[in-house]
């Protein structure tokens, strides 16, 4: 081993420089990795850490429309101290000026965590009577400052100071408005609350014992079977932002799966090409009596020293990441990354970086063992012969020891299995593509033409690396196909996310007695305005097929028509925009046992079908219903769609509100906020614009993400190309010389080298069009959810793109010997 070392530690001093493509491609492929990890690992330790806090307590009970009876709040205050929180959405109103807030009414014991604190100038430390505190952004939109004052519903409240830390915020959820306090008695001077409005009580309690927070949430919820209690603990706080996170670490997983696997190809074609260059060296080493194990020892040791040398500085720049984009980007972040070193997304990055280096490598070090002393007398330039079954089996243990790290690192192992094998079986598909082209090629006729003649001669030649430059090639346009598909597919989506057929407003408590108030104080500000307007109210289901919702012992990822509480509505027909699929919808009189219609891709995700039974809690009444019909949404229109509607009859019984869109040209939007607001202040005008404009910020960032991520995959791309170039450098130098030789000029050496990385290209764009194109569906339309609506010119220009510079790096490989001397050269080969 000292003998090993001490010729490696010579050798890498004499001709290290090889190496630096292993370095390159394992520093790219461990940073992305480690970087991803670290991130995602910060951002859920920001989560688990102020679980708390955001939830406002150790476990939260939530109802919707109603508040807790005196025999329910006096069952919460037993198990701790109970704070009171009920939210809805509301319009507040300053002069002509109106918006949107999401209004809170809470008791005197909010927060029971955490601080609430009010900016510097207010007139109270929190909001008594008709006094509310607002967010800075509502102040500046409605022109108003502290001790002015500004009408919730039909009440005027004064403004005492400006919202700096509210702890239980990002708890919340999506919010379209901004932010407005008031206490319980505020909230009752409004009149905000009728009978059918839709708003939520949530009751936060502080537990004696933490660690019993979920039984005991479950305990009260169970206490009351029918009342729609929903029970929430911070292992569920801020469930939408959590999975949000999971779901974009998830892809960046992959991306940096990818992104390794495609440096792993670069490790073995610039491994290859090094040990390619000091096939003498070994020889001469042999001749000196060295055995191959001490070869196969030396280059190891090399190989170790230069992959550390790529490692390390990619897990300190991954472990950075979190610092990085908080430096660069903190502001835009919905949390702020809890910074800290987190090992285990490191320490797997190194674990996977050396498997992959290791299997990458390790042909190239089997046929570096087998190099004979005799090559000191003769060129060898003939294939390598297939390897042995010991280096299969090596190449197996590695391959199984690397996937099982990579799944079992994955949050989704599922879909982590399955791309592993995806990018498996592209792989061993590139490879024998790249073995069956040498073969037809071999077998095809020859051209006339010389240049033509000798780029097909060099992709079937002896020794020829078409094989290793098939498979880099193809995954490195598989890769950037796949980036162009998904960073188009988003940015249709954020075109797309302003239909034309949208209404321009969504109005939220209409009472259904003053529906014909409602829809005249609309025309009269926009006399060709169209209405669309539904009874609405909030329900949760129950139970499914007769088995309690809570007694289910796992749910499916995508159940989230179970999460919570719900609108649902009734109608005696087919709602616009849907289309049923199965079953049959009831008749228009119905008035039978309760009917319900679902969302066909919700039903499928709970496995229910035709005829199954499901049961309801409205208002705190159990609903049993029987499963009629399935249907098709069209939620890209932003019209009012459900993904539960009952048949009319028994439901029409409990109170309920009307929820309206109104289509109308943009140039009435002001006109009819004033209306409605001077004709029904109760009633919630919700702007489309102000959905649309959040919908796009989250693409935004998704789609800023993915871009960030594919910096690092191209240029991992890149490295792969350099060294697929790298490895088959020694031969394409010796042509060169020959050519030379013979009376060929640099022109023509270069031209059918270029006709020869044509043809691949060619070749190769029309697999990276089908594999690429595959994976970058499978991840917009299953990963983001997202429509599938790839750019053709961005993915032409793309793989066109690709195509030049695999030229460019192919032709630029050979400039260095074609300008060298051939006596010279023939000295050196």
């Amino acid at each position: 081993m000292s003998t090993a070392l001490t010729l490696a530690l010579r050798d890498l001093r004499r001709g290290g420089r090889g190496l630096l493509l292993l370095a390159m491609c394992l520093f790219l492929g461990t940073a992305a990795l480690a970087g991803i990890g670290s991130l995602s690992a910060a951002m859920l330790a920001a989560l688990d850490a102020q679980g708390r806090t955001m939830l406002g307590g150790d476990a939260e009970l939530v109802v919707s429309q109603r508040r807790a009876t005196p025999e329910e709040l006096a069952a919460f205050a037993a198990a701790g101290p109970v704070a009171e929180v009920v939210s809805l959405r509301a319009m507040a109103h300053a002069g002509a000026d109106s918006a949107l807030v999401e209004l809170r009414g809470v008791d005197g014991r909010w927060p029971l965590v955490g601080r609430f604190r009010l900016a510097p100038g207010a007139l109270a430390a929190r909001p008594h009577g008709r006094e509310v505190a607002i967010a800075p952004a509502l102040a500046e939109r409605l022109r108003v400052g502290v001790g002015d004052t500004l009408r919730l519903g039909t009440t005027p409240f004064r403004v005492i100071g400006l919202i700096a830390e509210e702890p239980d915020r990002l708890g919340a959820g999506f919010a379209l408005g901004s932010p407005a306090l008031v206490d319980m008695a505020g909230l009752d001077a409004s009149a905000l609350i009728q009978p059918g409005s839709l708003y939520r009580s949530g009751y936060r309690i502080v537990l004696p014992a933490r660690a019993t927070a979920e039984a005991t949430a479950s305990r009260l919820a169970a206490r009351f079977p029918g009342a729609g209690w929903t029970p929430r603990t911070t292992d569920n706080a801020a469930r939408g932002l959590r999975g949000g996170i999971a779901t974009l670490g998830q892809f960046l997983l992959l991306v940096g799966l990818a992104a390794l696997a495609i440096a792993g190809v670069g490790v073995g074609s610039g491994v290859a090409a090094y040990l390619a260059a000091r096939t003498k060296m070994i020889a001469t080493l042999k001749v000196l009596g060295a055995r191959s194990p001490l070869i196969a020892r030396l280059f190891l040791i090399e190989l170790g020293i230069v992959g550390a040398a790529g490692t390390l500085p990619g897990l300190v720049l991954g472990a950075a990441v979190p610092w990085i984009v908080v430096r660069i980007a903190g502001a835009a972040l919905p949390i702020a990354p809890r910074l800290a070193l987190y090992p285990l997304p490191l320490a797997t990055a190194a674990a996977l970086a050396v498997l992959v280096a290791l299997l990458f490598a390790l042909p190239a070090l089997a046929q570096a063992r087998r190099v004979p002393a005799a090559t000191l007398l003769r060129d060898a330039l003939a294939d390598a012969g297939r390897p042995s079954w010991r280096v299969l089996a090596a190449m197996a243990l590695l391959l199984a020891l690397l996937v099982a790290l990579a799944v079992l690192s994955a949050s989704d192992r599922l879909l982590a299995l399955g791309f592993v094998a995806a990018i498996a079986a592209l792989v061993a598909a590139l490879w024998a593509i790249g073995i069956a082209l040498r073969r037809l090629l071999a077998r095809l006729p020859r051209p006339r033409q010389a240049l033509p003649r000798l780029a097909l001669a060099n992709l079937h030649r002896p020794g020829a690396a078409t094989d290793r430059l098939v498979v880099a090639l193809g995954l490195g346009f598989s890769l950037f196909v796949a980036l162009a598909v998904i960073d188009s597919s988003l940015s249709a989506e954020l075109r797309g996310s302003a239909p034309a057929r949208a209404p321009r407003f969504f109005a939220a408590d209409v009472p259904a007695e003053e529906a014909a108030t409602f829809r005249a104080a609309v025309r009269t500000a926009a006399p060709t305005a169209r209405i669309e307007a539904v009874p609405s109210l909030r329900g949760a289901i129950v139970a499914i097929k007769g088995v309690p919702v809570t007694q289910l012992k796992t749910l499916p990822a995508d159940a989230w028509v179970l999460r919570g509480d719900r609108t649902l509505t009734w109608s005696a027909t087919v709602p616009p925009r849907n289309q049923v699929v199965a079953g049959r919808w009831w008749p228009a009189d119905y008035r039978g046992p309760p009917l319900v219609s679902i969302e066909d891709r919700a039903a499928q995700a709970l496995g229910l079908k035709i005829g199954d039974a499901i049961t309801v809690s409205v208002l705190g009444v159990d609903v049993p219903a029987r499963i009629a019909a399935l249907r098709k949404i069209d939620w890209q229109g932003l019209g009012l769609n459900f993904a539960i509607v009952f048949s009319p009859g028994y439901i029409e019984e409990a109170p309920h509100s009307l929820l309206a869109s109104i289509y109308a040209p943009p140039t009435h939007d002001g006109a009819i906020a004033r209306s409605v607001g001077a004709a029904m202040p109760s009633v919630t005008l919700i702007r489309t614009g102000d959905v649309i404009g959040q919908v796009s910020a989250l693409l935004g960032q998704i789609a800023t993400a993915v871009r960030v991520a594919a910096a690092a995959t191209v240029l991992a791309g890149l490295a792969v190309l350099v060294g697929a170039v790298a490895a088959s450098g020694r031969a394409r130098r010796y042509d060169a010389v020959v050519l030379k030789l013979l009376g060929g000029s640099t022109r023509q050496v270069l031209a059918a080298q270029a006709i020869e990385y044509a043809l691949l290209a060619a070749l190769l764009s029309a697999v990276a069009l089908a594999a690429g194109g595959a994976a970058g569906w499978y991840v917009v339309t299953h990963v983001f959810d997202m429509h599938w609506a790839p750019d053709p010119m961005r993915v032409a220009l793309t793989l066109g793109g690709a195509s030049l510079v695999t030229l460019g790096i192919g032709v630029a490989g050979s400039v260095p010997a074609l300008r060298a001397r051939p006596a010279q050269m023939l000295r050196t080969l």
